[in-house]
């Protein structure tokens, strides 16, 4: 029997205290582990982000790849990687940000978006809004157009949607 979209919030797991103290880790290996739950989560968030024209999909390192990737190959376009420092091979922009609990620098590859071009950007969690904010100064520093964001989990206490006013916002499940 195929998963439901409202099903999918059982199939994720809490870690307590991961990465650190205080922090209620959401694990989302155990929902990837499910065939039937990691096709419906795609799936999922295909349905909500409609039928927008589309040009590149955007993905964070590294669990934003996992969603990234086959929502770009189910639309028909490419997904553009977006690194942590040091991570890719040629020229890049770079941008530092805020982690819910820390700072890191993202970077893309200058060649990666076309000006212009209309960008989905992809991310299996919104928590604080502090990577996909980093990721959307990638894509502007590029001249991209954002179409849209998308995300599995988002952690409506911790107010990122409230750094993101303005754009299209597509969640699966919420906590």
């Amino acid at each position: 029997m195929p998963v439901q979209t409202a099903d999918l919030g059982a199939r994720i797991r809490d870690v307590p205290d991961f990465p650190k103290p205080g922090i209620l880790f959401k694990d989302i290996t155990t929902l990837l582990k499910d065939g039937d739950a990691f096709a419906a989560a795609i799936d999922g968030l295909l349905a909500k982000i409609g039928n927008k024209k589309i040009d590149a999909v955007v993905g964070m390192e590294s669990r934003g790849f996992i969603f990234a990737a086959p929502i770009a190959y189910k639309l028909g376009v490419g997904f553009v990687p977006v690194r942590k420092l040091g991570k890719l091979p040629a020229d890049v922009v770079s941008v530092e940000y805020d982690l819910e609990y820390g700072s890191a620098t993202l970077e893309m590859h200058k060649d990666a978006i076309k000006p212009g071009a209309r960008v989905l950007i992809v991310d299996d969690l919104l928590a604080t809004g502090g990577t996909v904010a980093g990721t959307i100064e990638l894509v502007k520093q590029l001249k991209g157009e954002i179409v849209g964001l998308a995300f599995l989990i988002e952690l409506a206490a911790l107010k990122g949607r409230d750094k993101l006013s303005g754009y299209d916002i597509a969640t699966l499940i919420k906590y």
